[in-house]
């Protein structure tokens, strides 16, 4: 992350949605995941915890930056 110059206050949020990902989907390591389980994160974060579009685009900018 750093060598594409992010700062360090988005590399920690990277890693908090990351780990909440994991969380979310029983500890399973990320590579064993596909799209229908970042699908179902993100649905989970607007129906469960009612977060905004803008909040969930960056979940998935973290989810897709460790892709």
């Amino acid at each position: 992350m750093r060598v594409k110059h992010y700062s360090i206050h988005t590399e920690k949020t990277y890693i908090q949605w990351i780990k909440s990902y994991i969380h979310f989907h029983d500890l399973q390591h990320p590579k064993n995941l596909g799209v229908e389980h970042i699908e179902a994160y993100l649905t989970y974060l607007s129906v469960n915890r009612k977060v905004s579009a803008s909040t969930q685009n960056h979940a998935l900018s973290a989810l897709l930056f460790f892709r």
